[in-house]
Parts: structure tokens; C-alpha cells; sequence
């Protein structure tokens, strides 16, 4: 390997396994990648826009998954999501070394690897508050609605435990930080993309969205967490240890 390149690629996943391909295809030796156009060019390197290709980002996964243990192909799909900078630029390095023999994935002491399994980490305890914190609230379409905002965009790893368990329901969990969310019409899951108007509180429930009934339990569940709420046991700093406050914006109960 003897070139130097600069990549821009459309920031997906796919997108970034054509990168990893490219690299050996052009037998090149140093690569900075980069989301966008937007990005700061290097002077002294080439630079080039990488076309998202589904049958070369494939033939990468299915060496990787040839090469990696379940849990190693976990860790780059979930420090993908983590949208973390220079998360996508560590991938790369990681997917070259090991497709140049370097056994570095259960080397925790690797630079490359120990930073992966940190993101990950993070990335995992993101997915699992979010399993347990999502509230669903049935609107006037009778479709069961939850808002999100994580840091990390785990829609993609949460849709199979609300599929399983909420199989009989047709729901919908919408990230507004990222403007996308996931559908299940009780059949199947999908990606759905739109924007609510600014004037909306998805986190509040409203009468110009929500169903009454929806409305009377919210009020009913409220009441009663105030009614059982001992105030001389009140532990805050153990509360919020459980529950974070960026989290209480999902929870009825804290709703004013």
C-alpha cells in the first residue's frame, strides 16, 4: 500500500464499508474519511467521493463476519450509531487491520480497540435506558406514540424488543433529534421519515394529538404517583442515580 486519500462518504453504514473496500482496491496506504464535502480538506492528500456500492460494502461485511466473533460486528454497528466524531474514521482503521491479519479485536489494550469498546459501552447503555424509559401514549388515530431524544441514534437497536414486546399494537417511535422514527403495523417495522410543526410538544400530551382517554389516564396516573409520593422519604440524589432528569421529560409522572 503506497497512496494517500482523502474520502468523502454519504454517512451511512454501507457507505463506509465501499470506504474499507476502496482502500484495498486502490492499495492505498493513509485514509482520512469524512461525512461531507463540508469537511476540512487535507493539502496533501487526494480527495474522493466515495459512491455507496451494496455489493462491495457486502463482500466487506461477510469477510468481517468471517473474521469477527458476533460480538465484534456488534461493536462496529453500534459505534456506528453513536455518530461519535472520528467514530466512522476509527471503523475504517479497525476493518483494515483486520483484513490485513492483525488480530487486534480482543486486544483491549489497542488504541483502535479500546476506544471501540468504549463508544460501544456507551452506546449499549443508551439502548437499554431507552428500552426502559419509552412511554407510549395512544393519540386520536389510535396508534401508540413515543418520543425520544438520545444521544446516540439506537432506533435501530431498540426496534426488535418493542416489536417482540408490543406485537398486538400498532405503534410509533419518533427520535426528534434526528427527524425519523420506526413503525410497526403489526406486522412488520419501518423506517419513517417526517418533521412535526414547531408549534407541537411531542413530549407533552395534547388534546390536538392525543386521545382523550389517553388524556384522563395521564391525569389519573399523576394524581395517583402524587398521592403515594411520602415526601419525608424522598431521596432525590438516589432517584436521579436510577433516573436520570434528562430522562423525566419521557415519563408521565413528571409531567406538569
Amino acid at each position: 500500500m503506497l497512496e494517500a486519500k482523502h474520502f468523502y462518504y454519504d454517512a451511512t453504514f454501507e457507505g463506509l464499508l465501499t470506504a474499507v473496500f476502496k482502500v484495498f482496491e486502490y492499495k492505498l496506504s493513509t485514509v482520512i474519511l469524512s461525512k461531507s464535502t463540508a469537511a476540512q480538506e487535507h493539502l496533501f492528500l487526494e480527495a474522493e467521493t466515495v459512491i455507496t456500492d451494496l455489493e462491495q460494502s457486502s463482500r466487506v461485511w461477510d469477510g468481517l463476519c468471517k473474521k469477527l466473533s458476533k460480538n465484534g460486528t456488534q461493536m462496529l454497528y453500534h459505534v456506528f450509531l453513536s455518530e461519535i466524531e472520528y467514530s466512522d474514521q476509527l471503523i475504517l482503521e479497525f476493518c483494515i487491520a483486520i483484513f490485513q491479519g492483525k488480530a487486534i479485536e480482543f486486544d483491549v489494550a489497542h488504541p483502535i480497540t479500546s476506544q471501540l469498546l468504549k463508544i460501544k459501552k456507551k452506546v449499549s447503555r443508551e439502548r437499554h435506558r431507552m428500552t426502559a424509559f419509552v412511554r407510549f401514549r395512544l393519540t386520536k388515530d389510535h396508534i401508540y406514540f413515543a418520543s425520544i431524544e438520545p444521544d446516540f441514534n439506537v432506533l435501530p437497536l431498540i426496534s426488535s424488543h418493542f416489536k417482540k414486546r408490543y406485537a398486538d399494537q400498532e405503534w410509533l417511535i419518533y427520535d426528534v433529534k434526528r427527524h425519523y422514527g420506526i413503525s410497526y403495523n403489526l406486522k412488520e417495522v419501518s423506517v419513517v421519515d417526517f418533521e412535526f410543526h414547531n408549534q407541537l410538544d411531542v413530549f407533552k400530551t395534547s388534546t390536538d394529538f392525543f386521545a382523550l382517554e389517553e388524556i384522563e389516564f395521564q391525569t389519573l396516573w399523576q394524581s395517583y404517583f402524587k398521592s403515594v409520593t411520602i415526601a419525608s422519604r424522598k431521596n432525590l440524589k438516589l432517584h436521579t442515580q436510577h433516573v436520570p432528569k434528562r430522562y423525566w421529560k419521557y415519563l408521565s409522572e413528571k409531567q406538569q
